[in-house]
């Protein structure tokens, strides 16, 4: 991806980037359920982030349970929601 079209999420396990308008998508006011839903299967999931590590990152947050955190699909989904957060609050 070209720098100027993605932005990088920096996690404490893992990094990855996300084009800027998934960023935009998917974390705003309201239900960001569907924009989630549709770009977190075209935002590319590095082979170094493993379920296990996935999991462990989400963790810390202490928003979901430990049966929660076992569906990794569900974990990709809750992480991007996340990095477009984090990127947004900490772009100018």
């Amino acid at each position: 991806m070209k720098s100027e079209t993605v932005k990088w999420a920096n996690f404490n396990r893992f990094e990855f980037q996300m084009p800027i308008e998934a960023v935009e998508s998917c974390h705003h006011s309201g239900d960001c359920d569907s924009d989630v839903d549709y770009w977190a299967p075209k935002i590319p999931r590095p082979d170094y982030i493993t379920p296990e590590k996935l999991a462990a990152e989400l963790k810390e947050y202490g928003a979901w349970d430990t049966e929660e955190l076992k569906d990794d699909e569900a974990n990709w989904r809750r992480i991007i929601w996340l990095a477009a957060a984090d990127i947004q609050e900490s772009t100018p």
